[in-house]
């Protein structure tokens, strides 16, 4: 882990509130990087980097998603899930806006407003999982039943290979 100073961000703030068991962990972000990078910095498998995606259905209600950092969301079987026409990802500005985080520094928590929460379930196989701790290049590690407790998510089957 890098000398540098552990940032204070929502999410650090919410976790230590909740009394979260979580490791943090500092990285040299790279802009478009994604998962990869991240999962090469801290020399982990892609499929434990948890990624957070902020999109919205059709009635633009935003809603967060945890997806493994090599997988893709199936947008039409998240929509049949939640039973709306379609969902997509939401543009980085209003990305933004919903969560208070900036893409590629995205938490699931400590959001700035509360969204529902869609946890891929095959995540839960996991022993530990890295996922985003508010800011770009700040990754926090846990047991994925921590992040069941703090967010409730619904637990659905909407990854995509690849």
């Amino acid at each position: 882990m890098s000398k540098e100073k552990i940032p204070v961000t929502p999410a650090v703030r919410m976790l230590r509130a909740e009394k979260a068991n979580f490791v943090p962990h500092l990285y040299h972000y790279e802009e478009k990087g994604g998962t990869a990078v991240s999962a090469r910095e801290l020399g982990v498998d892609e499929h434990c980097v948890i990624k957070t995606l902020i999109m919205e259905d059709d009635a633009r209600q935003p809603l967060i998603v945890l997806m493994h950092g090599d997988c893709q969301v199936s947008t039409k079987e998240l929509a049949r899930v939640r039973g709306v026409k379609s969902v997509a990802p939401c543009a980085p500005d209003v990305a933004n806006r919903h969560s208070g985080y900036l893409v590629g520094g995205t938490s699931p928590f400590g959001t700035r407003h509360a969204m529902p929460v869609y946890m891929e379930e095959t995540i839960l196989d996991l022993p530990q999982i890295y996922i985003n701790g508010g800011k770009r290049g700040f990754l926090v590690a846990m047991d994925p039943k921590e992040a069941v407790r703090l967010l409730k998510p619904v637990l659905v089957r909407v990854a995509v290979e690849g």
